[in-house]
């Protein structure tokens, strides 16, 4: 923060999205302004997307965001939570998620961990795979690597495995006649795995490296980077940052 009295030194960024998310983000938001008949904003709808997507695709904090668009802090945080919100609803539930992927010729299921700086019990939130705190996030990938799915944020302790049992993706897909395919895994109190087993994690292994593409595009999101918000916030984050990749890769039908 600068010194009482000292002024803001400021610049030009730019953020990497296409036009066409901002103006289906500033279109979303005119129609939701409209139906609630709100009262005259500080920011139209094209700057409120403007300051929603340096937020969630740059990191900007609302420090910034309110020194580079002239509002008040309070007025930044209060303009990203309702972008957020709006989003968030439009992303699909697990069913549909399922319905997508059965069209796919495979979908690649990975998990990832999105670290957060605020606790309100450590135990949970820790993962001891990746030896920090976060939640744990599902992702569904199509053959190529795009982000498909992304699940509801869970505590960072849980398995990947648990996770996607937890928030139903596994019944939803198994049901809809996929099959779980998994690497065979070796074990102490058993033989070393054949040469067959090892071929076909050999496999997997190349698979799951296209999906590894999905979670970069996630997390080329900066506000990923790092959750300064409380952990339950970060399932309507997650989903709206779904819902605008999909709308900058123009696959989003909603």
């Amino acid at each position: 923060m600068p010194q009482p009295g000292a002024s803001w030194l400021s610049y030009r960024a730019s953020i990497p999205l296409s036009n066409h998310t901002l103006t289906r983000l500033a279109d979303l938001i005119r129609t939701q302004r409209a139906e609630r008949r709100s009262r005259w904003r500080k920011l139209d709808p094209a700057r409120q997307a403007l300051l929603v997507l340096a937020h969630l695709r740059n990191g900007d904090t609302y420090t910034r965001l309110a020194a580079g668009f002239s509002v008040g802090t309070t007025t930044a945080w209060r303009y990203v939570q309702e972008s957020v919100e709006l989003l968030a609803i439009l992303a699909d539930g697990v069913q549909a998620a399922a319905a997508r992927a059965a069209w796919l010729a495979y979908a690649i299921l990975d998990g990832t961990l999105i670290p957060i700086d605020r606790l309100a019990d450590e135990r949970p939130y820790y993962s001891g795979k990746h030896k920090q705190h976060g939640v744990n996030v599902q992702l569904l990938a199509d053959p190529v690597g795009r982000l498909v799915w992304a699940s509801p944020a869970l505590p960072g302790a849980v398995h990947d495995m648990s996770a996607a049992r937890t928030v139903g993706l596994i019944d939803a897909l198994t049901s809809a006649g996929g099959t779980i395919r998994t690497p065979f895994k070796r074990h102490r109190h058993r033989p070393g795995l054949s040469r067959s087993q090892r071929d076909v994690n050999r496999a997997h292994a190349r698979i799951r490296a296209i999906g590894e593409r999905a979670v970069a595009t996630l997390k080329s999101w900066k506000v990923l980077t790092k959750l300064r918000c409380c952990p339950h916030r970060a399932t309507a984050i997650v989903q709206a940052i779904l819902v605008l990749q999909l709308i900058e890769e123009g696959r989003y039908s909603g």
